[in-house]
Parts: C-alpha cells; structure tokens; sequence
C-alpha cells in the first residue's frame, strides 16, 4: 500500500538556499526527533551525498523503537537544480509497522524573489495488509506532524543561512 501525505508553505529566502538547505545542510538539525522518531546524530558514507544515484547510512540516537546507532540508508533518486529533490529512504533497521520504504520529494517554486513556494510529499510503502488501516492512520497524523517539524527546522536554517556541508 502506498500512502501519501503533502504539505506546503512558503520561505523567505533565495531559490537556491530553499532547494539546498533540506539536502545539503545538517540533517541533524533538519530531524531533531519527534516522539517515537529518534533523533538522527550523523551520517556516514556520504562522501557523494547530493548526486544523483548517491547514498548515506543515517544513524539515529536510541528511542522506544530503535536501539540507537544505524537506522536506516537515504538515496537521492532524483535532482533538478533548484526546482526538485527525490530521495528514498530504505533498509530500516527498526520495525516500521511493516513500512518498507519511504520516498520524500522536495519542490521549489519562486513565486517572486526571495519567496518561495515548498510543496513536501513523502510517499510511505507497506506491504502488510493487516496493518493497512495502521499505516493509513500513521501517515496522515504523525507523519505529517513530522513532516511538519523537520519543514520548520528547515525553514530556520535558511533564515540562519546554515553553511551546505555537501555540494
């Protein structure tokens, strides 16, 4: 089952510092943690992080659903310079109420300069059909008031002008 959640704002800030900022700045300020979501502490093997086909190992503290230490490998799927990201987010190394993976998208629009239309999708995969009205429900409540955390944590790292830490 695929289920799919969307959400949109607006920065105040350049085109290019909203389109990087999400995927090339500090993932550790961009998720901080949010109830059973632990906190992700560092990546690794992330040397190429930011091209297309690339990939990193994120680690995670400990949390009530995860041991801490390795968590899960994001993978950029697809990057169109200022307007769209698409990652994908697989081999979770904690049960996901049988999510097998998750595909977020990142859209930049300039609506005028420095004002920025960001439309924020992710996508979650299941394949436990028991579990369908649980993912369902997941999705639409916590997801997306995760999403909604990590879109403001973004947000202030475009007003604080964080430095990329990939290119």
């Amino acid at each position: 089952m695929e289920t799919k959640v969307k959400i949109s704002t607006t920065f105040n800030c350049s085109l290019q510092r909203a389109f990087k900022s999400p995927m090339l700045c500090d993932v550790t300020k961009v998720h901080t943690g949010y109830g059973m979501m632990p906190k992700v502490t560092h990546c690794t093997e992330d040397e190429n992080w930011g091209k297309i086909g690339s990939s990193k190992k994120v680690f995670v503290e400990k949390s009530l659903t995860h041991k801490g230490g390795f968590g899960s490998v994001d993978n950029v799927v697809e990057r169109i310079e200022d307007k769209y990201w698409k990652i994908e987010i697989n081999q979770f190394q904690a049960w996901m109420l049988s999510f097998y993976k998750f595909v977020g998208e990142w859209q930049t629009t300039e609506i005028e300069k420095d004002k920025i239309l960001i439309e924020y999708t992710y996508t979650l995969y299941s394949n436990n059909v028991l579990l369908y009205p649980i993912n369902w429900i997941f999705t639409k409540t916590f997801w997306r008031k995760y999403m909604k955390q990590a879109l403001e944590n973004v947000r202030q790292i475009t007003l604080d002008k964080e430095p990329y830490q990939y290119a």
